[in-house]
């Protein structure tokens, strides 16, 4: 205990703001425990298409509507994306005609586009109702264990 207190005494309040400051940020990316699994291996899992993430969607009764649900959700997000690049662009073409004018606001214009997009599918397929990261991972879990042979889902 002496030597508890000499070591705490010897950081002080630096070091007391520090283990908190450290405490803190530990607990903020404590979701990435959830990804070592798939994360930082050795050899990185094999791509997969389309038609795996099908025969996921049919397998799991629980995650696979909720994956499929996000899946779709991207379509909203690139409308929005393009919608948002051809308004914004075409605007600041029709009164700048200044190209670098025009590559700004079409990058603005499809990065606003596309957050609307996003926003609009998580309320139009009630995204916020489900586990968006419980389904994904759960996919990774899923074809980690389907690409190494393992039995079981």
């Amino acid at each position: 205990m002496a030597e508890e207190s000499s070591h705490s005494s010897s950081w002080g309040l630096l070091g007391k703001h520090y283990e908190e400051v450290k405490e803190h940020w530990r607990r903020n990316f404590a979701f990435l425990d959830y990804y070592k699994k798939t994360l930082g291996r050795a050899e990185p899992l094999p791509r997969w298409t389309d038609a795996d993430v099908e025969e996921f969607i049919a397998s799991d009764p629980v995650y696979g509507p909720q994956l499929k649900a996000l899946r779709e959700s991207r379509k909203y997000a690139m409308f929005g994306a393009l919608l948002g690049a051809a308004h914004l662009g075409g605007v600041s073409w029709k009164y700048s005609k200044s190209p670098h004018g025009f590559v700004l606001a079409t990058g603005f214009g499809a990065l606003c586009g596309g957050i609307f997009g996003s926003e609009v599918a998580e309320h139009w397929k009630q995204l916020y109702k489900i586990d968006k990261e419980g389904a994904n991972l759960k996919f990774l879990y899923w074809w980690e264990d389907k690409t190494l042979g393992k039995k079981g889902h």
